[in-house]
């Protein structure tokens, strides 16, 4: 049976904090909840035995769970502080429905409720919720603009925080918040976490420049430490990085060519954009970066694990890293990846999605989308089994937060002080970094 499982942002709409992750299940192409209810909460519940030290280690995850996978108190696995329990429709109607729920919120396990009504049955359960979660249709009409946004008029007098989602489109994206939506969940939140470089500081920035130089067929060691040298954003994320706890050195290096050396291109390479960090971070820079990351190893895993070559797991790496250029620069991703020395079938995948390599990209992004009819097609054309899609995905997940938590965290070694001392708020800019 094909199973699908895959964890979407969940973002404020004040600021860019994220709450937390929703994850979301399908299996045989359908809906899992859509199933029998023993047969769903099997499935889910598997998979949570399985992976939930992967999937419940930094944010809160929101998960909708049945009604059996509640009898069988499924939650008491997870902390309390890491899952809120979403209710649907099949919990709403199920008889025990009012026990179990009271039951857990005494537990202190928190609650939202899916696609909320103007009916009995579900104000019945307001005590309970933390959130409210309303879903955005596709070309909604005035008249469900106005429900919309009476209920969540209605969720803020009752003291309660909504949550939009599927919005998918700026469009949507956009309506929510003039709605006043309290979190965004959907497809275009990933796009609107990062604040955009214009193209013209980007491609004359020392940061671009890098890029380009490790990019080539064969890096200048010289002119590489040159452009970080000149740059104390870089120079300072570079030795961040080079002196953290992924690479535990004995001793702390100060040193811009020590630094490479040790890091190697290739490694420089695959961490690149690690050094676009600013000096004040925030959580829209870590996500936006996390998910090249993920791309980049999704990407990256598929070619090893399923044996296909029309290119290289280095290149796969290197086509999902690059993928989400288009949301740190403000242009076509045609102009900017045209400025970057790599392989033409890469680009052609980047830029048009041709070519296996772009068949590819399409299939990590849908996946990562939730877009699971056109995930099975692509995975399909590509011979790649849909079973191994989810345990990948995850596995992914859970390498590039280990990866993340141990290049962002310092190495302290034993009676040393903080090299890297917390740096004054500046006001900085990604702007003034990538200059």
């Amino acid at each position: 049976m094909k199973q699908f499982v895959v964890k979407r942002a969940i973002r404020s709409a004040q600021s860019d904090s994220i709450l937390g992750y929703e994850l979301l299940f399908e299996q045989g192409g359908e809906n899992l909840y859509g199933e029998n209810d023993n047969s769903a909460a099997d499935t889910i519940a598997g998979f949570l035995m399985n992976n939930s030290d992967k999937i419940f280690r930094d944010k809160q995850i929101f998960l909708t769970f049945t009604p059996s996978l509640l009898l069988r108190n499924t939650p008491q696995i997870f902390q309390k502080d890491k899952v809120v329990i979403q209710i649907g429709d099949n919990l709403i109607i199920h008889p025990l429905a009012m026990p179990i729920i009271e039951k857990f919120h005494k537990l202190g396990y928190r609650f939202a409720i899916n696609d909320f009504q103007f009916s009995p049955k579900y104000f019945s359960l307001l005590e309970y919720a933390e959130f409210i979660r309303l879903r955005m249709k596709k070309d909604m009409t005035s008249k469900e603009m106005v429900s919309m946004e009476n209920v969540i008029n209605m969720t803020h007098g009752f003291g309660k925080k909504c949550i939009v989602t599927d919005a998918n489109t700026q469009e949507q994206y956009e309506q929510a918040i003039a709605m006043k939506a309290d979190y965004v969940e959907g497809n275009y939140v990933a796009e609107t976490l990062y604040v955009k470089a214009e193209k013209v500081d980007y491609l004359q920035g020392n940061f671009f420049q890098l890029v380009v130089a490790v990019s080539r067929d064969e890096p200048d060691i010289s002119e590489i430490e040159e452009i970080i040298s000149r740059d104390a954003g870089l120079s300072y994320s570079l030795l961040k990085l080079v002196n953290s706890a992924y690479f535990a050195l004995r001793r702390r290096t100060a040193s811009i060519q020590q630094a490479i050396m040790t890091m190697g291109i290739s490694q420089l390479r695959q961490w690149i954009y690690m050094l676009s960090l600013r000096s004040e971070e925030s959580e829209g820079s870590d996500e936006i970066l996390k998910l090249s990351f993920l791309r980049a190893k999704f990407a990256e895993e598929l070619i090893q694990d399923t044996g296909m070559k029309f290119i290289t797991p280095s290149e796969a790496y290197m086509m999902g890293m690059f993928s989400t250029l288009e949301y740190m620069v403000d242009a076509p991703m045609e102009e900017i990846i045209g400025e970057i020395p790599i392989d033409s079938e890469i680009k052609n995948a980047l830029v048009r999605r041709e070519g296996n390599a772009g068949k590819l990209l399409d299939l990590v992004i849908c996946y990562e989308k939730a877009d699971w009819k056109q995930c099975q097609a692509l995975a399909a054309e590509l011979d790649v089994q849909p079973s191994l899609l989810s345990q990948i995905y995850i596995n992914c997940v859970e390498e590039v937060n280990t990866v993340w938590d141990s290049l962002t965290g310092e190495y302290t070694r034993p009676g040393e002080e903080s090299m890297f001392k917390p740096r004054e708020k500046t006001g900085e800019k990604i702007e003034d970094v990538l200059q």
